[in-house]
C-alpha cells in the first residue's frame, strides 16, 4: 500500500468512526423522547418482545393490540392512541 492509499484508508476510518458516535447520540436523543405503548401494535408490527414472554423479538406479534405487544410511540400520545405506558400484570 503506498502512502496515497495509507491516507486515503485513514480518513475514510475517521470519517466511519464520526458519524457512528453521532448516529449513537441521535439514537439516545431520539429514544428519550419516546415511550413504550403497550396493546397498540398491529399483528407483525410490535417492536421488541411480548412483555409476557411469549416471543422475544420485533415482528413476532399474532394479534391486533395484544397487552403484552408494544410499539415505541412519541412521549404523551401514548394514552390518546388507546394504549397504555404499563405493562400488563402478569
Amino acid at each position: 500500500m503506498n502512502k496515497r492509499q495509507a491516507l486515503i484508508a485513514a480518513a475514510l476510518a475517521t470519517v466511519c468512526a464520526a458519524s457512528a458516535v453521532t448516529a449513537s447520540a441521535a439514537t439516545a436523543s431520539a429514544s428519550a423522547e419516546k415511550e413504550k405503548c403497550f396493546g397498540i401494535a398491529k399483528a407483525g408490527q410490535n417492536d421488541c418482545a411480548a412483555a409476557n414472554g411469549a416471543h422475544s423479538c420485533a415482528g413476532q406479534s399474532k394479534t391486533d393490540n395484544g397487552a403484552a405487544e408494544w410499539k415505541y410511540v412519541a412521549k404523551g400520545t401514548c394514552e390518546k392512541a388507546g394504549g397504555k405506558t404499563a405493562a400488563p400484570a402478569k
